[in-house]
């Protein structure tokens, strides 16, 4: 058996362009919205009340997350932004998050090119419950 008929049909046929843009209706399958969904709902939290303090982008990804969570926020935003909280809350990622600031680098990189693309989605209150979030997360 080869390499090649081991790989997805997508893969090898001529529609696939590995330089080509993301289709979002293949990037967003509904299993990893799931999976991605469960690793958040499981690990943003905990990890935002842990790091808070220590990263500067804190009210960006917050309010990420209330967005994501927004019935009014289209499915293929959602998906994105779950993506990126996500790899935010994965403990192994390209720069370990144990190395401080420096850690978040790139949390911070994928938030912004999210923030980039789905942006025009954040919404004042989702901005205003961040906040507030954070205030109580300070609080001991």
């Amino acid at each position: 058996m080869s390499a090649k008929s081991k790989a997805s049909p997508n893969v090898n046929n001529d529609s696939f362009d590995a330089k080509g843009p993301i289709d979002p209706s293949k990037a967003l399958v509904p299993e990893t919205l799931k999976v991605n969904e469960r690793r958040v709902r499981r690990g943003f939290l905990p990890k935002v009340a842990r790091f808070a303090a220590a990263i500067p982008f804190a009210s960006d990804i917050v309010s990420v997350w209330y967005c994501a969570q927004d019935p009014e926020t289209p499915l293929a935003a959602k998906g994105m932004m779950m993506a990126a909280l996500a790899y935010f809350v994965l403990p192994m990622d390209a720069v370990p998050d144990f190395l401080g600031v420096i850690g978040f680098t790139d949390d911070a990189a994928v938030l912004a090119a999210v923030i980039a693309v789905v942006g025009r989605h954040l919404k004042p209150e989702h901005r205003k419950a961040a906040d507030a979030l954070l205030i109580r997360l300070q609080q001991p």
